[in-house]
């Protein structure tokens, strides 16, 4: 029968051994558990009349910086493309807010966005559905100077995606 003395020795260094283990341990760090999606939903403009289209969305993720390239394709009674580059802010596992930068392309057709070439910001958020490769995203598109009569294009966008 081990002593009293024995049993508190190994506990100890059982202790000490798992201590000195733990600090070789590398930090965790949290980060979003997705990546690149492409995507399909609707938007609907606020500028000059309101505007609705299809939206198709597509983001490309650089895994080691918090920065990801997005499209929008706007499909309506006119064609918008809205290419932006965003700062990704993790929320959560499954969240994502972010806010890009970029301009807005409509060849003159009245879209969403406006009916010019224009200077956009592109606030958002990507939700990543648990256990699937799916994700609901939801953004904003504000077009400075996207009418060429002047005047603002505001569009709001949301849809599901497939993420890879």
């Amino acid at each position: 029968m081990k002593s009293a003395i024995q049993l508190w020795l190994g506990a100890i260094t059982s202790l000490a051994l798992g201590a000195t283990a733990a600090s070789y341990a590398e930090p965790a760090s949290a980060q979003a558990a997705y990546g690149s999606y492409v995507g399909v939903g609707g938007s609907v403009g606020f500028g000059e009349g309101t505007n609705a289209s299809g939206a198709v969305a597509f983001r490309y993720r650089i895994l080691e910086l918090p920065i990801s390239f997005r499209t929008q394709l706007l499909v309506g009674s006119g064609v918008a493309i809205v290419p932006t580059v965003s700062y990704d802010i993790p929320l959560n596992w499954q969240t994502e807010a972010y806010i890009g930068a970029g301009v807005s392309f409509t060849g003159g057709d009245e879209t969403p966005v406006g009916d010019s070439t224009a200077f956009v910001l592109q606030p958002g958020i990507d939700y990543a559905l648990p256990s699937s490769k799916l994700m609901v995203f939801g953004n904003a598109i504000i077009a400075f100077d996207g009418y060429e009569d002047g005047g603002s294009g505001v569009s709001v966008q949301g849809g599901v995606g497939l993420q890879f």
